[in-house]
């Protein structure tokens, strides 16, 4: 089979998939002509990356991820910024990145982050292990954000599908609902478009917990940093969870946008402790040290220009883990910035 299955195949699935049911979705539409889609071609292989920085198995994917995974954020969300975003997404991949991150949220209503990653895997695409998400806790609305994405992103599949930002228990409920977003995740596992599904997360690490326990989701998103352990730690309960449960895990919120950052400077009259009230206290080698020397499949960035990508990159090139010591002397040293390194979490 060729690099894309027909695009009217896949729009025909996710139309009548939008109103039928789960049984007519998984019988009635050509189920081995779309699961060929990911059934048959090969993981993608970027070849730079098992000499560009060490690789670890993203869970039971069978794929293996190099360290430092490129985030569909920063420059790469930015409107009409393609001079800056194409690039930065094209010198990851030629640096050895080898699992690139995005969103339908990412970028506003026109999806930014989507239309700059899809330019580069036009061409690219067997170099990628391509992850997106759906912010949606419907199935329809879910099967609808899909088909955009695979459009926007220039593929016939996803290798990663996400639930986007679990934050409260009655999101769990919804998603997991007859009609829920779960439902779509499932049917486009078995259609081909998708490959795993996953979920993500960085409110509180007691709901996500909860959705683990409801599913085998195959991979966890989740918001790790070295200020963690001061509030709704992730790290202590929802971390260990994953590893049991052999799921990919991949961390986010490293440098928190910044602030966890030395070089951070607050606004001038910021609008809570979480906006930011002091420079951070750790720089960024020691944060990504930090993370990755947790349990952790790779870690996803949003890069502000290819130089802070080939930082970046470097640091994971580089990576030996810190003894438990050192780990607990960055935490010390993050005590006091926690509310702007925590930024994320929920605090009422």
């Amino acid at each position: 089979m060729g690099e894309s299955t027909k695009t009217t195949d896949r729009r025909d699935f996710l139309k009548i998939g939008a109103v039928a049911g789960v049984g007519s979705a998984a019988t009635g539409l050509g189920l081995p002509v779309a699961q060929a889609a990911t059934g048959q071609r090969p993981l993608p292989s970027n070849p730079v990356t098992p000499s560009a920085m060490p690789m670890r198995n993203l869970g039971q994917t069978g794929f293996q991820v190099g360290l430092f995974s490129l985030g569909g954020q920063a420059s790469v969300e930015k409107p009409n910024n393609e001079a800056v975003a194409v690039p930065i997404v094209e010198r990851a991949l030629d640096l050895g990145v080898n699992y690139i991150d995005t969103a339908a949220r990412y970028g506003g209503d026109e999806r930014w982050s989507q239309r700059y990653i899809g330019q580069v895997m036009k061409h690219r695409r067997s170099q990628a292990f391509l992850a997106s998400k759906t912010h949606d806790r419907t199935r329809d609305g879910s099967l609808k954000i899909l088909e955009e994405s695979l459009r926007l992103l220039q593929t016939d599949h996803l290798d990663l599908w996400q639930i986007h930002n679990l934050s409260q228990m009655g999101q769990v409920d919804q998603i997991f609902a007859p009609d829920g977003a779960v439902k779509a995740q499932i049917e486009a596992k078995e259609q081909g478009l998708v490959r795993h599904i996953g979920i993500t997360g960085h409110a509180d690490p007691a709901v996500l917990i909860e959705a683990i326990r409801r599913y085998p989701f195959d991979t966890v998103l989740l918001a790790l940093n070295a200020a963690d352990v001061h509030h709704l730690s992730f790290k202590e309960k929802l971390l260990p969870l994953a590893v049991e449960k052999q799921m990919g895990i991949i961390g986010m919120k490293i440098p928190a946008r910044g602030r966890i950052l030395s070089s951070f400077t607050p606004p001038a009259e910021p609008a809570s402790p979480q906006a930011g009230t002091k420079p951070g206290t750790i720089v960024m080698p020691e944060a990504l040290r930090y993370v990755l020397s947790l349990p952790v499949s790779t870690v996803i960035v949003g890069c502000d220009t290819v130089a802070q990508l080939e930082e970046n990159i470097a640091i994971a090139r580089a990576f030996n883990p810190l003894s438990p010591t050192q780990m607990a002397e960055l935490e010390t040293r993050t005590q006091g910035i926690h509310p702007q390194a925590l930024f994320f979490r929920r605090w009422s």
